[in-house]
């Protein structure tokens, strides 16, 4: 991914560490029969200054062979129906790049761009990034007003 795409925009020292971070919560991968992975998803705590009931969409990524396949789509309905399941919102944030594959996907599925902000980190080369935040409640009204947990995620492939 990091190749590919420059994702993550910084390698970590550590990966292991970079993909459990301290406020993971909760993380899923999808994978090929023989065990190759081709995607994966995690829900963070947000920071202490975000509300409660607000978790992180983070450290969605779906290898380049695997595209096409609608499997970020279901990897983040798994994340939403977690999230529902908990009483939680997803909040991604997304490096702000406005022709990203990222930035397109959040925004063609339903996200809601809040708020730009800067990050606390930098490119490789020392300059600043920039995060573009979004919102989209987990839950959904039925017809009857009611709250409920967005449907089911189909599988991927």
């Amino acid at each position: 991914m990091h190749e590919n795409d420059a994702y993550p925009l910084n390698w970590p020292t550590d990966p292991l560490s970079w993909l459990n971070p301290p406020r993971l919560q909760q993380a899923w991968i999808a994978e090929e029969s023989g065990g190759i992975v081709d995607g994966h998803v995690a829900i963070q705590r947000s920071p202490s200054e975000a509300p409660a009931r607000h978790v992180e969409l983070s450290r969605l990524f779906v290898t380049p062979t695997a595209r096409r396949h609608s499997l970020a789509g279901a990897l983040v309905d798994h994340a939403r129906r977690w999230a529902a399941e908990h009483n939680y919102d997803l909040t991604p944030n997304v490096t702000d790049e406005q022709r990203s594959a990222a930035v397109a996907f959040y925004e063609a599925t339903g996200w809601r761009h809040t708020h730009t902000m800067d990050a606390d980190w930098t490119t490789p080369d020392g300059r600043p990034v920039k995060l573009r935040h979004y919102t989209l409640t987990s839950m959904t009204s039925d017809a009857d007003g009611n709250l409920q947990p967005p449907p089911s995620p189909k599988n991927a492939k």
